[in-house]
């Protein structure tokens, strides 16, 4: 049976968006940008927070202290509980904590190492840490479960632009376009193409 929840693809179309910005920034040859200089998400985890402020315990609220507690026991005390597990590695990715989100996604995939959405999430992890190695190992084992996902392809060509490998990333993107050519990852690999000419 496949796990393909409402969520898990919402947070794909993030997770593109996020590797588009990311392609976009890199391909016009622009410095990367200070998180001082970057909006603050407007969420739970942010919210109250200055622009250029990290996240600690004297600027975070109490509310968002004791849920991120609260999801940590009921992770730990339900080891093999996926969902609680899950809830609690997001909320810390969210929360700029990707190393520690990292353990809690590889015990889901003990459970079940199929999972697409635990993998693109720690895929996106390595990526944002720059281990292109590794978010592309992660990439590619998404598609040899679902070697046609249009999500999975597009990243594995921003993937190999970021590394240097154009041509692959052209081959790879083409290809994406001609097979899924209505697919929002279409639509982002004609604009990561375009920006390769650029």
């Amino acid at each position: 049976m496949k796990f393909k929840p409402l969520y898990a693809y919402l947070s794909l179309v993030v997770i593109l968006v996020v590797f588009l910005v990311v392609f976009t920034q890199k391909n016009n040859n622009q410095s990367t940008t200070d998180i001082a200089n970057q909006e603050i998400p407007n969420d739970d985890i942010h919210k109250g927070l200055k622009n250029g402020e990290a996240p600690n315990k004297s600027n975070v609220s109490a509310d968002i202290i004791r849920k991120m507690e609260e999801l940590k026991k009921a992770a730990e005390e339900n080891p093999n509980d996926t969902l609680k597990l899950k809830e609690y590695a997001d909320f810390l990715t969210e929360a700029h904590k990707p190393d520690e989100a990292i353990p809690y996604y590889q015990k889901i995939l003990k459970v079940n190492p199929k999972r697409t959405d635990i993998l693109f999430s720690l895929s996106f992890i390595y990526y944002n840490k720059q281990d292109y190695n590794k978010s592309e190992e992660l990439t590619n084992k998404i598609l040899s479960y679902d070697k046609n996902n249009p999500l999975a392809l597009y990243n594995l060509g921003a993937i190999s632009a970021t590394k240097g490998d154009n041509e692959k990333a052209k081959d790879i993107w083409n290809k994406l376009i001609e097979k899924y050519p209505n697919a929002e990852a279409a639509r982002a690999a004609k604009q990561s193409l375009e920006n390769l000419k650029n």
